[in-house]
């Protein structure tokens, strides 16, 4: 291990460390410490998620993409809190939520992982900011899987909304709430179940990077 690098996660998919460098520092998604087994998977993840940032190129409240090289990711380190250690309740902070996922999806990407409180920081100035885009999808054609897609990214941020600023739901949104996409339903009923198997039982393994400490981002 490099001077002035530090390991925050291992994992069956590899490692995730921060390094020193421009600005706060760079995180480093490796796939080469991963089980054999999942290899594929791992890379698969990875390739995914720097494609997705690439579209991005730095959007506002996402991370820049430093490096890929078909193993190991590299993006900028976004200072802040995941939201449920920060807790937002201010009012600007959804809006601008609002906002960041409107530009996210403009530029054709779904994140599809925003169920995660995790994957929501609160900056040091209250703004929000999106991590983790391992399963993020680089839409060619806004079709119909696209507006699934982005309207699920909707929905988990108005979930988050009504558990931090309830009150603040507009008569839109709660209707969002209360009528979940076919692919939510199925995804509820058949999908989540295997996952939680395959993951606990067979793997052992809880998805749960970062639930109580913001070094793992």
């Amino acid at each position: 291990m490099n001077a002035g690098t530090r390991v925050l996660k291992e994992d069956l998919f590899g490692s995730v460390s921060r390094r020193e460098g421009p600005g706060a520092g760079v995180v480093v998604r490796d796939t080469r410490s991963a089980r054999p087994w999942l290899a594929w998977l791992a890379r698969a993840l990875a390739r995914r998620e720097s494609r997705a940032l690439a579209r991005l190129g730095g959007l506002a409240g996402t991370p820049r993409l430093l490096g890929f090289n078909g193993a190991t990711v590299e993006r900028e380190w976004l200072e802040g809190e995941p939201m449920q250690r920060a807790r937002p309740d201010a009012a600007a902070y959804y809006r601008e939520a609002l906002a960041l996922l409107r530009r996210l999806h403009r530029a054709g990407v779904t994140h599809n992982d925003l169920a995660k409180e995790t994957n929501w920081l609160v900056t040091p100035g209250g703004h929000p900011a999106l991590v983790d885009f391992q399963l993020a999808i680089v839409h060619g054609r806004r079709g119909r899987l696209f507006r699934l897609l982005a309207r699920e990214d909707l929905r988990h941020l108005l979930k988050h909304k009504r558990s931090y600023r309830h009150a603040a739901l507009t008569s839109r949104q709660q209707r969002i709430l209360a009528t979940p996409s076919p692919l939510s339903r199925a995804w509820m009923a058949t999908g989540k179940p295997l996952y939680l198997f395959v993951t606990r039982s067979l793997l052992g393994w809880a998805d749960r990077e970062g639930a109580g400490d913001r070094r793992l981002r």
